[in-house]
């Protein structure tokens, strides 16, 4: 908890003193009852005190000195006239200087939205979405840069969430014309047995992580209609065959449910002026035993193949509930002890 104006013992050998001229800029920088005073003390293992418009920083040299570059982040955020969040904090916790290392090159298809001294943003009709590990910048990045994209790596990482926004803000500047999201209809682990209805009814249930995506993005009218027009679809992976994809942004999910000979069907559905994102986890297949998963077998044929790009992410990405991160790392550590004790 921070310290603020009821200070605790100070511990720690005295580190940085931060002045904060603007003081209602300060109190949004601590937060709600100091709730980001106290998040910075936690995570870096120092102490705040609070004086006025002064903030002393004390504990390990190296510590503090990080957490004076956090708030000094934070409070240019601030002066920017952008507000600060719990999922911002932990964002220049986990990243840094984010305006480093952008990745622009000369001759880059797409202009990346890079927002000066905050580095990538995507703009959205409902929101702004950073990037908020430095893994999830990497692959922002790519999707900007490469016009086929795989992401990989554990649920909670923000691989589909950020695909949904990048293909939004595209959409939305004229870079391409259509959004095509699709899915697996898969079972995960559970037999449903026949479903009733009629064949949206159907698939909606499979595609709703989808649906509650482009929910954060676009109003729901606005949505309602490009759908009812068919300029953004949601529809299961069966339904791609025979199709060329031109001018689109294509996100196949889940595709570790995909077949191989599903998985060479999709990606050979690029079309001129698209751009297509395949996203999945591999400890997470919910197809019947004996049956090769797709997304393995792309990463094994393309990896060596130019403008294709392959991005991956660990449990330290995992953006949801802490306990979400915890339990992967749990599932990760047995899992490399099955495989010891097979050898």
């Amino acid at each position: 908890m921070s310290s603020s104006e009821t200070l605790a013992p100070e511990t720690g050998p005295p580190g940085p003193v931060l002045e904060f001229p603007d003081n209602r800029l300060l109190i949004d920088l601590c937060g709600p009852y100091d709730q980001y005073l106290a998040t910075i003390e936690k995570a870096l293992e120092i102490q705040i005190v609070r004086r006025g418009n002064f903030l002393t920083l004390l504990g390990d040299a190296l510590a503090t000195e990080r957490a004076a570059q956090v708030l000094q982040m934070l409070y240019a955020r601030l002066e920017g006239g952008r507000g600060v969040e719990p999922a911002d904090v932990d964002m220049v916790l986990r990243m840094g200087d984010s305006a480093d290392g952008t990745g622009i090159q000369d001759g880059d298809q797409i202009e990346m939205p890079i927002n000066a001294g905050q580095g990538i943003e995507i703009q959205t009709r409902k929101k702004r979405v950073e990037p908020r590990t430095k893994a999830q910048k990497a692959y922002v990045e790519a999707l900007f840069k490469n016009e086929m994209a795989f992401g990989i790596g554990p649920a909670g990482t923000g691989k589909t969430y950020l695909a949904v926004a990048v293909g939004v803000s595209m959409f939305l500047s004229g870079k391409v014309d259509k959004i095509i999201l699709s899915r697996p209809a898969v079972e995960a682990g559970e037999k449903l047995g026949f479903l009733p209805g009629t064949q949206d009814e159907k698939v909606d249930p499979y595609m709703q992580p989808l649906y509650d995506a482009l929910n954060d993005f676009l109003p729901g009218k606005q949505l309602a209609k490009l759908r009812e027009e068919k300029t953004i679809e949601i529809a299961p992976l069966a339904f791609m065959r025979g199709r060329t994809l031109s001018n689109a942004f294509v996100v196949l999910d889940e595709a570790q449910n995909a077949t191989a000979m599903q998985m060479k069907m999709f990606l050979t559905r690029l079309g001129e002026g698209s751009r297509m994102v395949i996203t999945g986890d591999r400890t997470q297949i919910d197809l019947p035993r004996g049956q090769a998963s797709g997304l393995a077998d792309a990463e094994r044929l393309l990896k060596s193949i130019p403008k294709i790009s392959f991005n991956y992410f660990t449990s330290k990405d995992v953006v949801r509930h802490p306990l979400v991160a915890a339990i992967i790392e749990a599932y990760e550590v047995e899992a490399e002890r099955a495989l010891q004790r097979d050898d």
